[in-house]
């Protein structure tokens, strides 16, 4: 498994309470980091979450906002700027999943599938920029979702293809916008991870991804070697292709 060094860097993971999150939270903590665990709902969880951080020998802060909300990701980062100093790793990893056919949706929950998704990438992303540009250094990995490279569509779940494709395009935008500030913006796109909530029939290779396949991705661009890998999408799927629906 690799294992960057990330001492002295400051990490920030979104939705990091629980599942692939608090996973990642952890092993950038192990890795050296100094970690904030995001959540928005889940208090009790964070606190636990950052309290496993110490124990790893980070400092660790957990704090609450709604990322879809300018102000409160503006208060959010400005917490962990005074708690723990500039972020330098952003992963975005909130996003919602209504898997209902589009025309049984309500308006409020297709664009909550939107917002947590795509809108919270711009948004988290856009607010870490200044300190990042300012250290000339900063690594951005957003979570994407395996076939929208390929413009997977289904009638089921539609908002969250689209939202997910919305990533992987701005995934690459802002590679290219950050090319000369010594930033990278990558993008990791699982299938199905062993903790989802709905399984398809088949499972690639006999098995679903795991949390140590997306961390040793992750891992990869967060690596100091990995300085010229920007605007890149790793699916990890197994070998699975949207075509086979």
């Amino acid at each position: 498994m690799l294992s960057p060094d990330l001492s002295n860097r400051v990490a920030l993971v979104t939705g990091s309470a629980r599942g692939i999150g608090r996973d990642l939270v952890l092993a950038a903590a192990d890795a050296g980091a100094d970690v904030a665990v995001h959540y928005n709902t889940s208090e009790a969880a964070a606190d636990e979450t950052a309290d496993v951080a110490r124990e790893l020998g980070a400092s660790a802060t957990a704090v609450g906002a709604d990322v879809t909300d300018p102000d409160e990701v503006d208060a959010l980062f400005s917490a962990v700027e005074a708690e723990l100093g500039s972020v330098d790793v952003l992963v975005n990893n909130v996003g919602d999943f209504a898997p209902r056919h589009w025309e049984d949706l309500e308006f409020e929950t297709w664009n909550r599938v939107v917002d947590t998704n795509f809108t919270a990438t711009y948004l988290c992303s856009k607010r870490a920029l200044p300190g990042m540009r300012e250290s000339e250094w900063g690594r951005i990995v957003n979570v994407g979702y395996a076939g929208t490279e390929k413009a997977l569509v289904y009638p089921k779940n539609f908002p969250y293809f689209v939202a997910k494709t919305g990533v992987v395009m701005f995934t690459r935008m802002l590679a290219n916008d950050t090319q000369d500030d010594g930033i990278t913006v990558n993008c990791v796109s699982p299938y199905v991870v062993e903790t989802s909530d709905e399984f398809p029939d088949h499972a690639p290779r006999g098995r679903w991804a795991t949390f140590e396949d997306v961390r040793q991705v992750v891992f990869f661009f967060l690596d100091e070697g990995s300085d010229y890998v920007s605007g890149e999408n790793v699916e990890i799927d197994g070998g699975w292709i949207p075509e086979a629906l």
